[in-house]
């Protein structure tokens, strides 16, 4: 990129900014290229790593129209948890047990956890997406709601390509640009993805390994205790005072104090007595299912903040370790 060439583009910018209009997308491609020749990236990576980019309105249509409708705990967990799922995660954990073994005693989880993250993220590696990360991130970044973000995920991709952890037609994902069998976003990637057969790559879209270590690796980093489980599904008295719910630090208890508020395990049998704080939740208000749920389960929603999702994970666990 010559100099007259770049002087071209930042005039052309100033200009769209000085008439308050949106550059084309060709312009803003442009000028993202700037930015990425000013990282360090040669031309010819450059060139070669945004040279079938173009504008994708589908992809900005799913990331202005995603579902709004409001659906129950009930039929979120009949969806993400039937009985064909928990029947192919046992199955699959039977089939990778010395990896999974490995990677429990190297970073102290759960594997039921591993596998239940797995199924729920892609299916167990069947749904990953087709879109090309590179293609979703600049066109999400363009569409200009949440630019500072995509950009920094974009930024994170092009290191992911430099280190040589996956080839360039081969670095697809959703339309958001999550990753993998694991699904990670490009900035998690680089925080928490592991080459667990030292490789040298670190593989989330084909090594099943590199996959459950990452898994493993972010919850371990988040604070995950293999001490402990999740948590249980719990009841509750019918004047049970529910302004206590909730997954805030200053609503966790200790387990003896939600005992003398009259929380019980679902059965309706004492809760454990273990020196171990919970928090209350009920996703779907005070008629719905209640949780007293552990640290485990924050670290869960520093996954994905949907309680929905967090519960349709332990669930899963949960039936894996019971094995139906």
């Amino acid at each position: 990129m010559n100099f007259i060439y770049k002087s071209l583009i930042i005039i052309l910018v100033l200009i769209s900014q000085s008439l308050n209009a949106k550059p084309s997308f060709e312009l803003y491609l442009a000028k993202l290229k700037l930015e990425v020749v000013a990282l360090g990236y040669s031309n010819e990576f450059i060139e070669e790593v945004f040279k079938n980019v173009s504008y994708r309105e589908k992809t900005v249509k799913k990331d202005k129209n995603q579902p709004e409708t409001k659906i129950t705990l009930d039929r979120y967990l009949a969806t993400r948890v039937p009985d064909w799922k928990v029947k192919r995660a046992i199955d699959l954990m039977e089939k990778h047990q010395l990896v999974l073994d490995q990677v429990e005693r190297r970073f102290g989880v759960q594997k039921r956890f591993i596998v239940a993250l797995w199924g729920n993220e892609s299916n167990f590696g069947k749904i990953m997406g087709k879109h090309s990360v590179i293609n979703s991130l600049v066109t999400l970044a363009y569409e200009g709601r949440r630019e500072a973000l995509f950009k920094k995920q974009l930024f994170a991709a092009l290191t992911i390509l430099k280190q040589g952890h996956v080839k360039l037609e081969d670095f697809v994902g959703s339309w958001a640009g999550a990753m993998g069998q694991s699904q990670f976003m490009p900035t998690s990637f680089l925080d928490y993805a592991i080459d667990f057969d030292n490789d040298g790559r670190k593989d989330i879209w084909n090594n099943t390994a590199d996959v459950f270590a990452s898994i493993a690796n972010f919850l371990k980093s988040e604070g995950w205790s293999d001490d402990i489980t999740w948590g249980r599904q719990v009841s509750v008295p019918d004047n049970f005072d529910f302004s206590v719910a909730g997954l805030q630090l200053s609503k966790k208890r200790p387990l003896v104090q939600w005992q003398k508020q009259g929380v019980r395990r679902y059965d309706g049998q004492d809760l454990p007595d273990l020196d171990l704080k919970a928090s209350l939740i009920n996703p779907d208000g005070k008629n719905g299912r209640l949780y007293l749920v552990y640290d485990n389960f924050h670290t869960l929603m520093k996954w994905n903040r949907s309680s929905y999702f967090g519960i349709s994970v332990s669930y899963l666990s949960d039936r894996i370790k019971k094995g139906s």
